[in-house]
């Protein structure tokens, strides 16, 4: 599940792409909470096929109900990213990043890469359909989960959905949860 703050009106309509730059991943079930969908005043519930599909988006994992998962990420974050000044990276930081590369004058940021370059998780774009690359296979992506394809439709230059940031975390080891139906 996914936080990107309140998005919604008392109606629960949807105004808003995004109300805080911290946009993060949340267990579906955590220490017995329960909410309503759309609370009025609370942050609105955005659900994702898998993990993949959730740092394609431009999330990241929550530090409170996914803190083993956060705890993974940052420090993978951190080795891929060193730097003298910034020992061990906090969450504020790679939020500034993400929200750069994901948000551009109202729209989703894209970015071109050989298609042989993208590492396990990255998901990438082609004539409007989406994909993914899973170890090695392409997998495309839909709301019911993944199908296997060829490489044969696919060029071999792509527009990438996920941040360029978090491609380099996934290149250096970082391995995101595919859905179940991403071992057909």
């Amino acid at each position: 599940m996914g936080n990107r703050g309140v998005l919604h009106n008392a109606s629960k309509e949807l105004k808003h792409l995004y109300k805080i730059k911290p946009w993060i991943t949340c267990a579906l079930e955590f220490k017995g909470r329960r909410r309503e969908l759309m609370t009025p005043g609370a942050y609105t519930e955005l659900f994702f096929l898998d993990e993949v599909t959730a740092f394609a988006a431009g999330h990241r994992p929550c530090a409170e109900c996914r803190r083993a998962r956060y705890n993974e990420f940052r420090d993978a974050w951190t080795s891929t990213n060193k730097s003298e000044e910034v020992p061990k990276i906090r969450a504020p930081e790679m939020d500034e990043v993400l929200h750069r590369e994901r948000i551009h004058e109202g729209g989703k940021v894209t970015w071109s890469s050989l298609l042989a370059e993208l590492p396990h998780g990255t998901m990438f774009q082609v004539n409007g359909d989406c994909f993914a690359v899973c170890d090695d296979s392409i997998l495309k992506w839909d709301f019911e989960g993944y199908t296997a394809v060829g490489r044969g439709p696919i060029p071999d230059k792509v527009d990438v959905l996920t941040p360029r940031s978090v491609v380099k975390v996934f290149a250096n080891g970082f391995r995101p949860e595919f859905h179940p139906t991403a071992t057909i």
